[in-house]
């Protein structure tokens, strides 16, 4: 759990600053479950430079409860949690003064989304908060004002939390609620996962992962975890000590972001892939006569296939609805034993005469490039839009030039039309083959997905 701040003070000397704003937004790795908003009176006068840069002078304060008055309420909304904030040294520190002065010692664990930034966002030209939520496409408002900034904050946070692939954030997390006690009741870990699309992680009292997996119900594949009575199941039912979720919404992004994690995590009880997922692909050749065909083959590595597939019968079937989608050849896509005569299909007016050599090599090939222009990624600069985490929101995949950049999740149309906007919001992941099949294959499977051509 996280508690996301921004502090406005009276500015002045260090340590004898007074705090004039404060925001808190609860947040569980997932969304916001609870806030505090509100001004505070400081009980001394605000620097000239601070009411000109954030809008909050004397008079406004006047009538607003002093720090000892909301205390409690900050120790009840921060119990628990690791703070989160924008230089989070400043606003720890401003915050542990206040309580001080109270007799009070204010302790919590601390991240700082400057440092995050710089680590995940090395890219970014500036790391300060108006620039860094700009160029992400973040939405802000009442910038210098503590609820503008602790809301830009908890989006920003959001974002380097699906960057950070090798999980150092939550690591972290895990480390300081093993300090707290004994591990929970499996069936504590379970309740307190939603039955959602998206990855889940278990990991040991140390902090460790042990293993990884991703579903399109966490609650009911960690439910056959923790259920099983294989061995693998047993030594993660012994060694279990704490359940994180990354919801996607998008069950492509999940699958592309399993791939990833394990091979970057190397978690115990993960075992790495033994054979090709997509053993058959579909690839394009020239016969003697210059007509393009369609043919299913073993997946070779060497060659650039179209789109991939999990079996010879989907392989089969896929290929037949393109033939009669395209107005193809049975015969030229291996469909039908080659020989002399027109191919059934075009009995039924599904071919136009190719495998008689009655239609003309450039139109029948024209079809045949348009469906892969359609269907294949290679050279091309596409982004596939998906479901997202929540209802407003959307899922973009990015492959530009043919190459696999990473995945991203907005709300706004401008940042995904915009490839500037779109290629800093996007969580950076590894072009490989793998991913390249798991693409294609989700593309020939999901036929109302909406692909942007760049």
């Amino acid at each position: 759990m996280y508690a996301i701040l921004d502090i406005e003070t009276t500015g002045g000397q260090y340590n004898e600053e007074g705090i004039t704003e404060i925001a808190i937004y609860k947040y569980d790795g997932h969304e916001v479950v609870d806030q505090f908003i509100s001004l505070i009176n400081p009980e001394k006068p605000i620097q000239p430079f601070v009411v000109k840069l954030t809008g909050i002078n004397n008079a406004m304060l006047r009538s607003a409860p002093k720090f000892y008055e909301v205390a409690k309420r900050i120790v009840e909304i921060t119990e628990g949690c690791v703070l989160v904030a924008h230089n989070a040294g400043f606003d720890y520190r401003v915050l542990r003064t206040e309580f001080e002065r109270l007799g009070y010692t204010f302790e919590r664990q601390s991240l700082c989304t400057v440092e995050l930034s710089q680590k995940l966002l090395p890219e970014q030209p500036s790391h300060s908060l108006g620039k860094l939520v700009r160029a992400l496409g973040i939405p802000m408002s009442d910038r210098h004002r503590a609820t503008g900034d602790a809301l830009a904050t908890v989006q920003l946070f959001k974002l380097l939390l699906a960057k950070d692939v090798e999980k150092e954030i939550l690591k972290q997390l895990i480390k300081t609620e093993g300090k707290k006690g004994l591990a929970l009741k499996l069936t504590d870990m379970l309740n307190s996962v939603p039955s959602v699309t998206g990855l889940y992680y278990i990991y040991k009292e140390d902090g460790s992962l042990i293993y990884l997996g991703k579903s399109r119900n966490i609650k009911k594949r960690l439910n056959q975890h923790f259920t099983g009575a294989s061995s693998k199941s047993k030594k993660i039912q012994r060694q279990a000590f704490s359940v994180q979720y990354e919801e996607t919404g998008s069950e492509l992004i999940a699958l592309l972001k399993e791939c990833q994690e394990i091979k970057a995590n190397k978690p115990v009880y993960n075992r790495a892939q033994k054979k090709t997922i997509y053993p058959y692909a579909l690839y394009c050749t020239k016969n003697a006569d210059g007509y393009l065909c369609l043919s299913i083959q073993k997946t070779d590595a060497r060659k650039k296939e179209i789109t991939v597939f999990a079996g010879p019968a989907e392989a089969r079937n896929s290929l037949l609805k393109i033939t009669e989608k395209y107005n193809l050849c049975n015969k030229l896509n291996g469909l039908e034993a080659s020989g002399e005569g027109l191919c059934f299909g075009y009995s039924l007016g599904n071919c136009n005469g190719a495998c008689g050599g009655s239609e003309e090599i450039e139109e029948y090939n024209n079809r045949v490039n348009d469906f892969i222009a359609n269907n294949s990624f290679y050279g091309n600069s596409i982004v596939i839009i998906d479901r997202g985490r929540t209802i407003d929101e959307r899922s973009a995949v990015l492959i530009e030039n043919g190459i696999y950049k990473g995945y991203a999740f907005f709300n706004l149309n401008y940042q995904v039309h915009k490839l500037d906007i779109l290629k800093n919001i996007i969580t950076p992941m590894d072009d490989s083959k793998d991913a390249r099949k798991i693409i294609q294959a989700y593309m020939a499977k999901k036929k109302g997905l909406k692909i942007l051509r760049f």
